[in-house]
Protein backbone atom coordinates (compact mmCIF):
# COMPACT_ATOMS: atom_id res chain seq x y z
CA UNK A 1 0.00 0.00 0.00
CA UNK A 2 1.85 3.46 -1.63
CA UNK A 3 -0.03 5.41 1.75
CA UNK A 4 0.70 2.66 4.54
CA UNK A 5 2.83 4.55 7.13
CA UNK A 6 5.14 1.27 7.72
CA UNK A 7 5.68 0.67 4.37
CA UNK A 8 6.83 3.97 3.80
CA UNK A 9 9.53 3.23 6.64
CA UNK A 10 10.32 -0.21 4.89
CA UNK A 11 11.05 1.88 1.34
CA UNK A 12 12.98 4.66 3.24
CA UNK A 13 10.38 7.47 2.86
CA UNK A 14 10.20 8.38 6.32
CA UNK A 15 13.08 7.84 8.72
CA UNK A 16 12.98 5.54 11.14
CA UNK A 17 15.34 4.25 14.07
CA UNK A 18 16.67 0.96 12.73
CA UNK A 19 17.56 -2.01 15.26
CA UNK A 20 17.98 -5.57 12.88
CA UNK A 21 16.43 -6.32 9.72
CA UNK A 22 15.86 -9.97 7.87
CA UNK A 23 15.19 -10.59 4.30
CA UNK A 24 11.66 -9.96 5.33
CA UNK A 25 11.52 -7.88 8.12
CA UNK A 26 12.70 -4.41 9.06
CA UNK A 27 12.54 -3.79 12.59
CA UNK A 28 12.72 -0.58 14.83
CA UNK A 29 12.06 1.70 18.07
CA UNK A 30 8.43 2.81 18.69
CA UNK A 31 8.50 6.46 18.44
CA UNK A 32 6.17 6.55 21.38
CA UNK A 33 7.90 3.64 24.09
CA UNK A 34 5.89 2.16 26.78
CA UNK A 35 8.94 0.67 27.53
CA UNK A 36 12.80 1.33 28.12
CA UNK A 37 13.12 -0.89 25.31
CA UNK A 38 10.23 -0.89 22.52
CA UNK A 39 10.83 -1.99 19.03
CA UNK A 40 8.50 -3.07 16.38
CA UNK A 41 8.86 -6.06 14.41
CA UNK A 42 7.36 -5.46 10.90
CA UNK A 43 6.98 -7.80 7.83
CA UNK A 44 8.40 -5.87 4.44
CA UNK A 45 5.13 -6.91 2.57
CA UNK A 46 1.73 -5.15 3.78
CA UNK A 47 -0.50 -7.47 5.55
CA UNK A 48 -3.18 -5.14 6.93
CA UNK A 49 -2.87 -6.90 10.12
CA UNK A 50 -2.46 -10.51 11.62
CA UNK A 51 -5.82 -11.39 10.25
CA UNK A 52 -4.71 -11.09 6.90
CA UNK A 53 -1.80 -13.61 7.49
CA UNK A 54 -2.24 -16.83 5.49
CA UNK A 55 1.41 -17.39 5.41
CA UNK A 56 2.71 -19.22 8.21
CA UNK A 57 6.37 -18.03 7.87
CA UNK A 58 5.57 -14.52 7.96
CA UNK A 59 4.53 -14.84 11.57
CA UNK A 60 7.22 -17.04 12.34
CA UNK A 61 10.01 -14.34 10.74
CA UNK A 62 8.66 -11.31 12.49
CA UNK A 63 9.29 -13.80 16.10
CA UNK A 64 13.06 -14.44 15.21
CA UNK A 65 14.05 -11.14 14.32
CA UNK A 66 11.97 -10.25 17.60
CA UNK A 67 14.55 -12.62 19.36
CA UNK A 68 17.37 -11.04 17.66
CA UNK A 69 16.22 -7.85 18.87
CA UNK A 70 16.17 -8.77 22.56
CA UNK A 71 19.25 -10.95 22.80
CA UNK A 72 20.97 -7.43 21.06
CA UNK A 73 19.14 -4.98 23.27
CA UNK A 74 20.40 -6.97 26.46
CA UNK A 75 16.64 -8.19 27.40
CA UNK A 76 16.37 -11.50 26.61
CA UNK A 77 18.07 -12.57 30.12
CA UNK A 78 15.42 -10.93 32.47
CA UNK A 79 12.28 -11.42 30.10
CA UNK A 80 10.27 -9.29 27.81
CA UNK A 81 7.07 -9.30 26.09
CA UNK A 82 6.12 -10.21 22.31
CA UNK A 83 2.30 -8.31 21.68
CA UNK A 84 0.56 -7.89 18.23
CA UNK A 85 -2.18 -6.27 18.68
CA UNK A 86 -5.14 -6.72 16.10
CA UNK A 87 -8.30 -3.96 15.24
CA UNK A 88 -8.82 -1.02 17.00
CA UNK A 89 -10.62 -2.99 19.83
CA UNK A 90 -7.31 -4.69 20.42
CA UNK A 91 -5.27 -1.21 20.24
CA UNK A 92 -4.24 -1.63 16.43
CA UNK A 93 -3.50 2.20 15.66
CA UNK A 94 -1.31 1.64 12.83
CA UNK A 95 -2.99 -0.62 9.40
CA UNK A 96 0.42 -2.74 8.86
CA UNK A 97 1.07 -5.88 10.58
CA UNK A 98 3.58 -5.44 13.53
CA UNK A 99 4.99 -7.12 16.97
CA UNK A 100 6.27 -4.92 19.58
CA UNK A 101 8.67 -5.88 21.55
CA UNK A 102 8.93 -4.70 24.91
CA UNK A 103 11.09 -4.63 27.82
CA UNK A 104 13.87 -3.19 30.33
CA UNK A 105 11.65 -2.91 33.52
CA UNK A 106 8.94 -5.70 34.84
CA UNK A 107 6.10 -5.44 33.23
CA UNK A 108 2.57 -6.03 34.82
CA UNK A 109 -0.36 -8.23 33.86
CA UNK A 110 -2.88 -7.66 32.79
CA UNK A 111 -1.38 -4.98 30.39
CA UNK A 112 -4.56 -2.88 29.80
Amino acid sequence: MSDCLFCRIVRGEIPSAKVAESASCLAFRDIAPKAPTHVLVIPKAHFDSVLAVEDGPVVGDMVMLAQEVARAEGIAEGGFRLVINTGADGGQTVGHLHLHVLGGRGLKWPPG
